[in-house]
């Protein structure tokens, strides 16, 4: 069966995408979008002493956003923040067994999502940011 330039893992996450949905009351929340692409994630973090214990995704955007949101929020699950800011695009496009090259800046963006999510949880407890955001060549947010 031809699958085109996806590996099953990517039609996988995609067709079944994991930890869809909100958070209620959620420590952390990150919103970021691709204007070029018109991708958007927002991604949810319960997190209690610092580590993950439920992280959920709304995703609107192509297949493989979708996918590496869904990637992201399973790799993330029962990790401490330190080992969370750990997982870079690379890591989650490994996890997925790999990408496209156009696609790869659906896995940036799950990144980046996952990044906001954590800026927004130490900003709302007034810690400092322990963190800098990464820079991914100057594109607008």
């Amino acid at each position: 069966m031809e699958q085109g330039p996806y590996s099953e893992k990517v039609m996988d996450h995609f067709k079944n995408p994991r930890n869809v949905g909100e958070i209620s009351d959620a420590s952390g929340v990150g919103n970021v979008g691709n204007a070029i692409c018109g991708d958007v994630m927002r991604m949810y973090l319960k997190i209690e002493n610092d580590i993950i214990v439920d992280a959920k995704f709304k995703t609107y955007g192509c297949g493989a956003a979708i996918a590496t949101s869904s990637m992201v929020t399973e790799m993330v699950k029962g990790k401490s923040i330190e080992e969370a800011l750990k997982i870079s695009n690379r890591a989650v496009t490994e996890a997925l067994g790999g990408l496209p090259p156009i696609k790869m800046h659906c896995s940036v963006l799950a990144e980046e999502a996952l990044r906001s999510a954590l800026k927004d949880y130490y900003q709302k407890q007034g810690r400092p940011v322990p963190f800098k955001d990464k820079e991914h060549g100057g594109h607008e947010h």
